[in-house]
């Protein structure tokens, strides 16, 4: 399985404000250090503000900051968040459904190994995702930038 690009993002500016402390980092200085363009970067923090992981303030004093909610988020409820609970394959879209849905049992397999992995992650908060050795990393990418 391979996780949407926003899906990956998310992830990874939730880490990187768990590790902010204090400081709270603008969009713009979140997408630098995370590589990725600030518009990319915006639509996943207004998705992160929008679940209640993330706050946001305008203006001088402003940025980024994790909520506490955010802190205590399941790894694997995030990646739901941002990957939908849509099927593996499309077995019923596209011009020509496939000829064997009424009697696949492919489909069913697929479902639980996609349930199988988010259960893989549920246990997983975003407090976990930065102990030691990725939290003290994520800080010096910050410091780099």
């Amino acid at each position: 399985m391979r996780l949407l690009r926003s899906t990956d993002l998310a992830l990874r500016v939730l880490m990187r404000l768990a590790v902010a402390g204090e400081s709270r980092p603008t969009t713009r200085e979140v997408a630098a250090d995370m590589d990725v363009p600030y518009t990319h970067a915006a639509k996943v923090v207004a998705e992160l503000q929008h679940q209640g992981l993330v706050d946001a303030r305008r203006g001088r004093g402003g940025g980024l900051s994790l909520s506490a909610k955010g802190r205590t988020a399941s790894v694997g409820g995030v990646v739901r968040a941002f990957e939908g609970d849509g099927d593996v394959v499309d077995c019923e879209g596209g011009a020509s459904p496939c000829p064997l849905s009424s009697a696949c049992r492919l489909r069913g397999a697929l479902r639980r190994a996609q349930e199988a992995f988010y259960a893989s992650l549920d246990p997983l908060t975003v407090a976990d995702m930065v102990a030691a050795p990725t939290g003290p990393l994520l800080l010096e990418i910050g410091r780099a930038s």
